[in-house]
């Protein structure tokens, strides 16, 4: 019989790029995360063009597509679910709880109404896996005047740590967030801006694939200084923390409105190249203003993949190592769904969920709402 300590979670989650929903399995024994089995299962083509299309800025959706892509989404995660437990040989009854995040379609910490909306129902998750499912991390933190975002510093704090140096874990995600984890002192953590978002997002564009495999395309490119310079203008870059932002803020048609300002367009190889030195610039510049003796990057999320982009945030981070988070035995590309496990394993116990230091929340709070299966 499984001890408290020794029971398995399952985290799930889909981020900014909508690109699949990643599904982690994870067991806890004495409080240290073990990986058990993991997997991304791709959004169909149909429903990622959806997530795209209404998670742009200026996007409007009407109440019946909102309800029937919740549902639809929720299908897509139980589904993810219970391919990982399939793969691993693993019971639904041995699992105490699904961590969902869902899919972020707005993110609007500011403003006289605040607030962060992911869909994927959790009512659907819970009925059609038999597990009881934690979802909506976000929204109690917002209405605690936080930004609801990042959520992964307690999860870093717990599994990456250390007494000996000071470290920082940099997601490569759509938008790129750190988390500060210096060896004494308050953990800190806060978005950057974008990471993989609008690579992604102008390969598919051009290429016609959704990703820059390796950052293949960005090495043949070239700087586009007045590019760079426009978009390193941009006034959230300069916001003090705590903040958060998505891919409602950085989308194409931001990046066509600084391309629309130059005096002649650049080759798109060389606007991928210029994304790629924009995403690499803007995280290496808040990691030395918030904790320039940071001795090693734990870097994890799928720009981990991204050669070019790695050897750019190496270059402008000389004297820091700059390593996977494989380097200390968690398996970078699921970081983030071993993280919602840990969420949901901390609401079932009572236990806060955010860092109030990170997002701005008036206090610790429980995170997520409870379905029970």
């Amino acid at each position: 019989m499984q001890t408290a300590s020794q029971q398995l979670y399952l985290g799930l989650i889909s981020g900014t790029s909508a690109d699949g929903i990643d599904a982690a399995l994870v067991r806890f024994a004495r409080d240290a995360p073990e990986l058990v089995a993991a997997g991304t299962t791709p959004y169909p083509d149909a429903l990622r063009e959806e997530i795209l299309a209404y998670s742009q800025e200026a996007a409007r959706v009407d109440l019946d597509t909102l309800g029937q892509l919740d549902v639809a989404i929720g299908h897509a995660f139980a589904a993810a679910a219970r391919a990982v437990l399939e793969r691993a040989g693993v019971a639904p009854g041995a699992v105490a709880a699904i961590g969902s995040h869902g899919q972020t379609l707005r993110h609007r910490p500011h403003g006289e109404r605040p607030f962060s909306m992911q869909v994927g129902d959790a009512a659907v998750v819970a009925e059609r896996t038999g597990i009881d499912t934690v979802a909506d991390f976000r929204r109690r933190d917002v209405a605690a005047g936080g930004q609801g975002a990042p959520l992964m510093p307690a999860f870093h704090a717990a599994a990456l740590g250390s007494s000996a140096d000071d470290r920082a874990v940099l997601n490569l995600g759509g938008i790129a967030n750190l988390t500060l984890l210096p060896h004494t002192g308050p953990v800190r953590g806060f978005d950057t801006g974008p990471a993989n978002g609008l690579m992604d997002a102008w390969c598919l564009r051009h290429r016609g694939t959704p990703f820059d495999a390796g950052g293949a395309w960005a090495a043949q490119g070239k700087l586009h200084n007045d590019l760079l310079e426009q978009m390193l203008d941009d006034p959230w870059l300069t916001m003090p923390p705590p903040k958060s932002t998505g891919r409602d803020r950085y989308h194409l048609g931001w990046l066509d409105a600084h391309l629309g300002r130059l005096r002649s367009a650049p080759a798109p190889v060389d606007v991928q190249a210029t994304l790629c030195s924009f995403s690499a610039i803007t995280v290496a510049a808040a990691l030395l203003d918030a904790q320039a003796h940071t001795r090693t990057l734990l870097v994890c999320g799928g720009g981990v993949h991204n050669r070019t982009l790695v050897e750019a945030l190496e270059a402008y981070l000389p004297g820091i190592d700059v390593a996977s988070t494989a380097s200390l035995g968690i398996d970078p590309d699921f970081v983030e769904a071993m993280g919602f496990a840990w969420l949901a394993r901390e609401t079932l116990a009572g236990r806060a969920g955010n860092r109030p230091e990170v997002t701005g929340a008036a206090g610790p709070r429980i995170l997520g709402a409870i379905h029970r299966a």
